[in-house]
């Protein structure tokens, strides 16, 4: 009996491991999508909110993207490249009133999820370890549906095939093609 249910345990452990992780569906409502680590229901309007960040010194790992707030009277959405942080907001926003509705726990810096393997060397809040995998970031037909939206606040806009990635600084929208 202990056999099994130790089999049992490492075959859930590895299942696990290699999991698809979707958000906002009912289980088993969406396909395997083979290159996808991270996906978001289309239903309804929601985005993904980035963190709130008051301090940035130390934050190299490519790939990140934050709300820039160490100046909160002037906060942009920013990722780092590799070699410098990247503006992409159109203009700055006053997120003050934002901060001080965040957290005040002691966070431990060292903690971390990390989805698509059990480890990472990677810093960062959310870990998406894969060379062959990526995130799929809600869709919305219109950021204009979205009903409050929060600063940091990032979707992907489809409307009519027509495909843009939207950032929210707290102030207003800003729009990247591709």
């Amino acid at each position: 009996m202990k056999n099994y249910l130790l089999s049992l345990m490492l075959l859930i452990c590895n299942i696990s491991i290699y999991a698809q992780v979707i958000f906002g569906d009912n289980v088993g409502t969406a396909t395997d999508k083979t290159s996808v680590l991270m996906e978001f229901s289309n239903a309804g309007n929601r985005g993904l909110i980035l963190p709130y960040i008051t301090d940035k010194t130390g934050l190299t790992t490519p790939g990140s993207i934050i709300l820039n707030a160490t100046t909160p009277t002037a906060a942009k959405v920013e990722y780092y490249n590799g070699t410098t942080w990247v503006d992409l907001s159109a203009q700055s926003a006053n997120v003050s009133s934002f901060l001080g509705v965040q957290p005040v726990a002691k966070e431990n810096a060292a903690a971390k999820v990390v989805i698509g393997s059990s480890t990472s060397a990677a810093d960062g809040i959310l870990v998406l370890e894969s060379s062959t995998k990526a995130m799929v970031l809600p869709i919305v037909s219109s950021y204009q549906d979205i009903v409050n939206p929060a600063p940091g606040m990032m979707v992907l806009v489809n409307n009519d095939g027509i495909k843009t990635l939207a950032v929210y600084n707290g102030n207003q929208w800003s729009f990247w093609n591709y």
